[in-house]
């Protein structure tokens, strides 16, 4: 196309011609693949058949290549197979599962240099998940042990106040606590445990809330909308390090002292790693239930996936605890990988030969702080909330916690979702732990579809 522009001055006429172009085209491609049931649930023999379609701007793409893997979740695929994108996708006869688990389906295709991803993942009878891990016959013994060896230690609390995280309506302080170190059959061996309390400035008595977090090394700055609700909260860090510090020293940790924190010594179970983690859990509810403000009763713990199993934790080790919230709880059936299926985060079993974890003492210790041998001992009531298409915290690793459970429990499905949260599944659990806890009542609700179950 040719543009012919006329321009006069005072003593100058002339004629510009430009050339234009087709105007370039920028738009994310999204890879969706769906199951031929809505509720993305089948029964054992069951057929199933994924729908793999790839769009931009709303519009479908045509002629494109995607390639498609299926198989058990986190397993090497039984079916990998390339195909041309028409107008209507394609649908790939994915087989079936002979027993309960997950089978999932990952599409991938490459447009203008850059490659986009989808997956979809049917449960086969999910409710019917067997754990795979051990439940040792001193379990009870050993984690009374180590609430004893924290109980004769003073938790020396101190508190700052933080003027810039405060608000009008409440406080905010930076809190120190002592707490057993990794040697906690030696008295001198102590740490100390760092997070951000949030109280209401007005005087009264409050629930409170426990938070704790997902895995890695961060900073925190407190759960100030529940503290606005009328709820003490009290968000910790695990690795013995002040939660208000500039970011880039977390990232150093993070990929030097820290990195693989998870397995630090896995092959021994009274110094592995989140034996001071789990206790320090009880080492922050012993602080938060002393405070003045704190109603005497009503004390709930809330986290997702590292989080999620610390949640779980917490309540089956605490008594005072009255209700828990988890979301997609990490740590949980460790061990599924040496059965031929999906073990949960850290997947520290995935991996067999020379190097690997996989070594006597390194399961035998998995046993002692796996998820579903505290899932087993909960007493109180529970939401718990995930995905199908969780890659880092499988489906059939929660399951294998979930099913275990014996007190009251919900289960929040986002299908569709990940290792992520969306704002209407973090708006629902806040509601539940705030409706628990100021009328001792857990919130009775289901969506249509089966988005909550209770039981």
């Amino acid at each position: 196309m040719v543009l012919c522009v006329a321009a006069q001055s005072a003593s100058v006429t002339f004629t510009v011609e430009r050339s234009v172009s087709a105007q370039e085209r920028v738009g994310q491609v999204q890879v969706r693949v769906s199951t031929n049931r809505d509720d993305w649930t089948y029964q054992p023999g069951d057929p199933v058949k994924f729908r793999i379609t790839a769009v931009r701007d709303g519009h479908v793409l045509k002629g494109v290549r995607v390639r498609y893997s299926v198989g058990p979740e986190l397993m090497p695929p039984t079916i990998e197979q390339t195909a041309t994108l028409d107008a209507e996708g394609i649908t790939v006869d994915a087989g079936t599962m002979s027993e309960p688990g997950f089978l999932r389906c990952v599409a991938t295709v490459a447009v203008d240099g850059k490659t986009y991803r989808g997956l979809a993942t049917a449960g086969f009878k999910p409710e019917a998940i067997s754990p795979t891990t051990e439940n040792p016959a001193d379990f009870d013994a050993f984690w009374s042990a180590g609430k004893e060896a924290l109980a004769k230690l003073p938790p020396d609390a101190k508190q700052t106040l933080l003027p810039d995280y405060s608000t009008p309506t409440v406080n905010v302080y930076h809190v120190s606590l002592q707490s057993v170190g990794t040697d906690i059959n030696n008295a001198n061996n102590t740490s100390r445990l760092y997070g951000i309390l949030c109280e209401p400035k007005v005087d009264g008595k409050y629930p409170a809330v426990l938070s704790v977090p997902g895995a890695g090394v961060r900073p925190y700055r407190g759960l100030i909308d529940l503290a606005e609700k009328g709820i003490i909260t009290f968000q910790i860090g695990i690795h013995g390090i002040p939660v208000t510090q500039d970011p880039l020293l977390y990232t150093a940790l993070a990929s030097a002292a820290l990195a693989g924190y998870a397995t630090f010594n896995l092959d021994n179970r009274e110094r592995y790693y989140y034996r001071r983690v789990y206790l320090g859990c009880v080492r922050a509810n012993d602080f938060l239930t002393t405070l003045p403000k704190y109603d005497g009763t009503n004390l709930a713990v809330t986290g997702g996936s590292q989080g999620g199993a610390l949640t779980i934790v917490t309540a089956a080790l605490d008594p005072r605890v009255k209700a828990l919230a988890a979301i997609y709880p990490a740590l949980s059936d460790m061990t599924g990988y040496l059965r031929n299926r999906a073990g949960g985060w850290p997947h520290m079993f995935r991996v067999a030969g020379g190097n690997s974890h996989r070594t006597k003492e390194k399961i035998e210790t998995s046993h002692y702080y796996d998820v579903v041998n505290f899932a087993r001992r909960l007493k109180v009531p529970g939401l718990y909330s995930w995905g199908y298409n969780d890659e880092v915290c499988p489906p059939t690793s929660m399951y294998s916690a979930y099913n275990v459970i014996n007190a009251p429990k919900q289960l929040m499905l986002a299908l569709e979702t990940g290792h992520n949260t969306t704002p209407e599944q973090q708006e629902r659990v806040n509601r539940w732990l705030e409706t628990y806890l100021k009328t001792g009542r857990a919130e009775q609700r289901r969506d249509e579809g089966g988005g909550m179950r209770d039981e």
